[in-house]
């Protein structure tokens, strides 16, 4: 169901609607760190080395308030705010349950009233830099999430 597509130096996820559900962006370990960095991780890709993880990027929460056309009533803003708090809510649930105390919240690249989380993820065993491969391992946590409504 969930498909990935290598970009430069991380993957797009997309879901079964061909649709971009997040992006994973693999950690590179050491490689990040060289002068020659690009040449390493794009000899890495080619390679499909092994790596252990990455991270995860995903819609965190989506306000609806904040467009330059925004003409509201205190009743609609009211109900927006709502929806994002039990969005916010799903999430908390979701990153306890799963002990995730490590992420990241950012304003989204794309749009600008939407949030964006990131979170860590470590493989059990090493997994190669291919499209499959990575997507057999990423899929449980994208299952999940979707089955909770948050993707």
């Amino acid at each position: 169901m969930w498909k990935l597509e290598s970009d430069e130096d991380f993957f797009r996820i997309y879901d079964s609607k061909k649709l971009i559900a997040g992006y994973f962006d693999p950690d590179y370990g050491d490689a990040c760190s060289k002068s020659n960095s690009e040449e390493l991780i794009s000899s890495m890709l080619k390679n499909h080395d092994d790596i252990l993880g990455g991270t995860i990027m995903v819609p965190f929460v989506k306000f609806g308030l904040f467009d330059c056309d925004l003409d509201s009533t205190l009743t609609k803003v009211e109900g927006q705010i709502t929806q994002a708090n039990q969005r916010l809510q799903k999430w908390k649930s979701f990153l306890l349950e799963t002990r995730r105390e490590s992420h990241s919240i950012r304003i989204s690249h794309t749009d600008q009233d939407m949030l964006t989380i990131s979170f860590g993820m470590n493989f059990l065993e090493p997994v190669p830099l291919e499209k499959k491969s990575l997507s057999e391992e990423l899929t449980p946590v994208l299952n999940h999430l979707q089955k909770i409504n948050l993707l």
